[in-house]
């Protein structure tokens, strides 16, 4: 193995971000089983929490990186809860729009100290997380861009 050292476990990005990754999922996992929503539920209805009108499945598809495969079945589940309506655009037929219901709206106030106890469990500081979120952001902006 000396002949391929870039090839050393302990030198791998990959590793750390998949471990970190999956961490933080199972922690969100732990914090949104009270609430009885599943990670990708709770993102969702984050993005149409912050948007000021209805989403199309698209532009909820790309704040999400989600392909719509992965996104259809999981507003389907969210709106046989209850959480969110989906109705076709009336100015474009080929659209369908993604609302919050109230009683979406509702669990927002249940999740809002979410993000507080998650960063309690992280062992790093406010500011250590605004870093790591910037280094990830552009992660992803130079890898999908």
């Amino acid at each position: 193995m000396d002949d391929y050292p870039q090839l050393a476990l302990d030198q791998q990005l990959c590793l750390p971000l998949y471990a970190a990754s999956r961490a933080v999922t199972r922690r969100y996992t732990d914090l949104l089983a009270e609430v009885g929503l599943t990670y990708p539920q709770y993102l969702c209805l984050l993005a149409l929490w912050e948007s000021d009108a209805p989403l199309g499945v698209g532009e909820l598809g790309a704040r999400l990186h989600l392909d719509s495969g992965t996104l259809t079945p999981l507003l389907k589940r969210l709106e046989a809860a209850g959480l969110v309506t989906r109705a076709r655009d009336r100015t474009d037929e080929r659209r369908v729009l993604v609302s919050a219901t109230e009683q979406g709206w509702a669990l927002r106030e249940r999740v809002a100290d979410v993000p507080a106890r998650l960063v309690e469990g992280m062992g790093m500081s406010a500011a250590d997380g605004r870093a790591l979120r910037g280094l990830l952001d552009r992660l992803i902006a130079e890898l999908e861009g």
